[in-house]
């Protein structure tokens, strides 16, 4: 049957929360007519959970989102509350910033900025059905029986696919914050047949503020240093008015609370089905699962600058409502406090990963793409990165173009990806430093220097933003040079100065970039010997210059391996391959070979259960099978 639609569109978003803004705001930005379909306009980049960006690894995808030309950077520089650089005792790698929010500041500045957004339309409407023919994505139906027309779509929704709260033991259909939950679309979802799994996840309650005893409670005031997300802000717009957040702690009271109750939490009596977050488990669960411990820590978090809002991070839990509010009385700071909303559990459908590609798209129907929670992933900096990725590679691939795959190399977005589309993921994923094996070359000050021009490429960094690039990269590079070229030579004032910082006297003369890997040495320690820079250079710059000079051993190392894997990347595996012609591999490999399709040899290398004979066997093969191709 023809389908008759009545608006056309390039590209169509369903679901605008973290995933769907930067999926939206990339595909338009880049020249496409696009839809932002959403249930609840009010909704839109909405903090479900937890009011902050950024974070260990997470804090690294928002710099590294700016870096390319997208929107979460910006915006929470706009509409932070806090900010502060976290692990700064340890190693750059694992450095990362992060910041409160102004929760609702936040979702309104981002609405703004979606609406004034050329070639973007953004409509409350709730998507029933995504229409294909002939294996491609061809538009979408409403519920209320509208029909656009695309050559795209991308699958952003969060945890509304047939998605349900669990409070005690009552379950009922709905999206986070009692909002609708999006039922149709996720049984469309599996008509296409797609894999579909089930997932959950939770929130802790929100407390009243002016009935908090804080007196009780440890102040965790933010940075007065400035720290910034965007590479495009600036040093003088820092806010010092900074509002605290504030510690405390569960204690034996909190925990027998937890354990006299267990036969009415949801996780232990089978209420539950969806498999939950590790990294970020339920009060209830922690209790159980490390029952060693005698307290847990507790962050009072503010939701905003005007609003009696508080967060209780750690405390998420689905516990009735009754021994919420009695968990809460027994915590330090919290005797009195009243509680404003009941924590929740919330379970929802996800398409399983392995049924991607590494630009988003899935391999079963041309055109239909997903990004976020959707595809199993937890936190609003995953989901964006997603988004942007997912909107550039739809972009693209309406424009004819040639389409973006970040390595693992390259962004901790592309590691995220990688690891979602080559391994699957059993419960929720979240970013870790740990996750990445180039860590070191993948740091929060240097994500301009990795991604920008790739941004540029793809039409998503502006002149302004690119100029400024520039001039920041020129100042690194030619620092780097003067200090590679500068020698200090062993002359009396020099050794009188050298011995002042507890070295032996020179006996030959040395650049100043081999001063500076001495572990006791500064960047500025090395200008009080040379002199400064030509032009002034900004704290961060100097930091960059620091990292890069001391840990040069460690990053040529990375970049070698690097080299080795980029040349297992560039070996291609035609989709048309025959796994089951293959001799002497593995049963497992052959089977996970199936069901993912690498589609390099790198990729190949990563799937768990897939051993290095495998992959000779599968390179030997391949040789033979090109040739034959090419004769």
């Amino acid at each position: 049957m023809t389908q008759v639609f009545t608006e056309d569109y390039d590209v169509i978003v369903i679901g605008a929360g973290h995933a769907g803004v930067e999926a939206s705001l990339a595909a338009s930005r880049m020249g496409c007519k696009t839809l932002l379909a959403t249930i609840n306009l009010e909704m839109l980049a909405f903090m479900p959970c937890n009011p902050s960006i950024g974070g260990s690894a997470k804090g690294i995808v928002v710099r590294e989102i700016d870096a390319l030309g997208g929107e979460m950077g910006r915006n929470i520089d706009k509409t932070y509350i806090q900010m502060k650089m976290l692990n700064t005792g340890k190693g750059p790698a694992v450095r990362a910033l992060r910041a409160q929010a102004d929760k609702a500041l936040y979702a309104q500045t981002m609405k703004q900025t979606v609406e004034k957004q050329e070639n973007l339309t953004l409509r409350q409407s709730m998507i029933e059905e995504i229409l294909v023919e002939d294996g491609k994505v061809i538009g979408v139906r409403t519920a209320t029986n509208q029909r656009f027309s695309a050559k795209a779509v991308i699958v952003t929704t969060g945890t509304a696919l047939r998605g349900e709260i669990i409070l005690g033991d009552l379950k009922y259909s709905s999206g986070p914050n009692n909002s609708l939950a999006s039922v149709g679309l996720a049984e469309n979802l599996k008509e296409l047949g797609l894999e579909i799994g089930r997932f959950k996840t939770g929130t802790p309650p929100r407390v009243k503020a002016s009935s908090i005893n804080y007196e009780e409670t440890e102040i965790q005031p933010g940075d007065s240093q400035p720290n910034h997300f965007s590479f495009l802000s600036k040093d003088e717009d820092y806010l010092q008015d900074q509002v605290p957040c504030w510690l405390t702690y569960t204690n034996e009271e909190s925990h027998d609370i937890i354990k006299n109750n267990l036969d009415r939490a949801p996780m232990f009596t089978g209420i539950v089905k969806g498999v939950g977050p590790r990294y970020c488990p339920s009060i209830e669960d922690k209790i159980v699962r490390f029952s060693d411990k005698n307290r847990h820590q507790l962050f009072l978090e503010p939701e905003g600058r005007h609003t009696e809002e508080v967060y209780v991070q750690g405390l998420s839990t689905s516990l009735p409502e009754d021994v919420q509010k009695t968990l809460i009385h027994s915590i330090k700071g919290l005797e009195k406090a009243e509680m404003m909303r009941t924590g929740y559990a919330i379970e929802y459908d996800i398409v399983l990963p392995h049924q991607l590609r590494a630009t988003l798209e899935t391999k079963k129907i041309s055109g239909l793409f997903t990004a976020g929670q959707t595809n199993g992933t937890s936190g609003y900096e995953e989901a964006a990165g997603q988004g942007l990725v997912a909107g550039i590679n739809a972009a693209r691939k309406v424009k004819g173009e040639e389409e973006l795959i970040l390595k693992r190399s390259d962004a901790y977005i592309g590691v995220m990806i990688d690891d979602l589309v080559t391994k699957g993921t059993l419960e929720p994923y979240r970013l870790l430093t740990s996750r990445a094996e180039y860590r070191l070359i993948l740091r929060h000050d240097n994500a301009d220097l990795r991604l920008t021009e790739i941004g540029r490429r793809v039409g998503l960094v502006d002149d302004e933003r690119y100029q400024a690039f520039q001039i920041r990269k020129a100042q690194i590079d030619n620092e780097l040079t003067r200090l590679e070229k500068i020698k200090i030579k062993p002359t009396k004032d020099t050794n009188k100065r050298v011995e002042a910082y507890g070295f032996k006297p020179l006996t030959d003369a040395l650049t100043a970039k081999e001063m500076l890997r001495r572990p006791e040495m500064h960047y500025q320690d090395i200008v009080n010997f040379i002199g400064p820079a030509a032009e002034d250079l900004d704290s961060k710059v100097i930091e960059l210059i620091e990292t890069e000079v001391k840990y040069e051993g460690y990053i040529n190392k990375a970049l070698d391996q690097v080299a080795k894997m980029k040349r297992m990347e560039e070996k291609r595996i035609p989709s048309t391959i025959d796994w089951d012609a293959i001799d002497s591999i593995a049963t497992e490999a052959r089977q996970k070979f199936k069901q993912i399709n690498p589609e390099t040899i790198g990729q190949a290398s990563r799937i768990s259960g897939v051993n290095p004979a495998d992959i000779s066997i599968l390179m030997v093969y391949l040789e033979g099978y090109n040739k034959a191709r090419k004769g």
